[in-house]
C-alpha cells in the first residue's frame, strides 16, 4: 500500500513517517487498500491527524486530535479499524445465503439504517452565497440545492472549523 503523508504546520520526520505507515498498513489484514492519504496537522497545540482511504469506489476517512501526535494516530486507525469492520460485516450481509450464520469473530454486527422521516421541498435554482444564507437560516449543518451557475445539484456544509464547504458532483 503506498501511504502519502503530508504535514501542515509540523514537519514530518523519518520517525513520525514510519509510524504512520506502520499503523496504517496494519489495516490491511482487514482488506486489500491501494493507498492512504495522511495529513498531519499542529493548529493552537491540538495535533490533528486526517486519514483518507479509497475503498472500492467508496471513501473510509477517519480523523483525530489530541495533544499528542502518537496518540491522535493511534486513535484515528482505532477509529478506521471499527469502520472497515462496519463496511466488511456489511458486505458479508449482504453476500451471507443462510441468514442463521452468526458474524465472524471480532465483528460487530451490522444493524441497517432505519429512515424515520422523508422530507420534501422545493428546488429552485440559486448562487451559492444564496444557498449558505438559506442553510443558516434553517438551522441545518448542510443545504442541498440547484447551483444557478452549474446548473448542477450542490450541497453547501457547515465544516468543524467554522467555515463552509461545497459538494459537487463528478460524473
Amino acid at each position: 500500500m503506498v501511504v502519502v503523508v503530508r504535514g501542515k504546520n509540523i514537519e514530518v520526520t523519518n520517525a513520525l513517517k514510519e509510524y504512520v505507515e506502520r499503523k496504517i498498513n496494519k489495516l490491511e489484514k482487514y482488506l486489500e487498500l491501494k493507498d492512504a492519504q495522511v495529513t498531519l496537522k499542529v493548529e493552537k497545540g491540538t495535533h490533528r491527524v486526517e486519514v483518507t482511504i479509497p475503498i472500492n469506489g467508496m471513501i473510509l476517512r477517519g480523523e483525530e486530535a489530541t495533544e499528542d501526535m502518537y496518540a491522535s494516530i493511534d486513535l484515528v486507525v482505532d477509529k478506521l479499524e471499527k469502520q472497515i469492520n462496519k463496511y466488511k460485516t456489511r458486505l458479508s450481509k449482504k453476500l451471507k445465503v443462510d441468514s442463521k450464520t452468526p458474524a465472524p469473530a471480532g465483528q460487530e454486527e451490522y444493524e441497517e439504517p432505519v429512515i424515520k422521516k422523508t422530507k420534501r421541498f422545493a428546488f429552485k435554482p440559486m448562487p451559492i452565497e444564496e444557498a449558505v444564507m438559506q442553510m443558516n437560516l434553517l438551522g441545518h449543518s448542510f443545504f442541498v440545492f440547484s447551483n444557478s451557475d452549474t446548473e448542477e445539484v450542490n450541497v453547501v456544509y457547515k465544516r468543524h472549523d467554522g467555515n463552509y464547504g461545497l459538494i459537487e458532483p463528478e460524473f
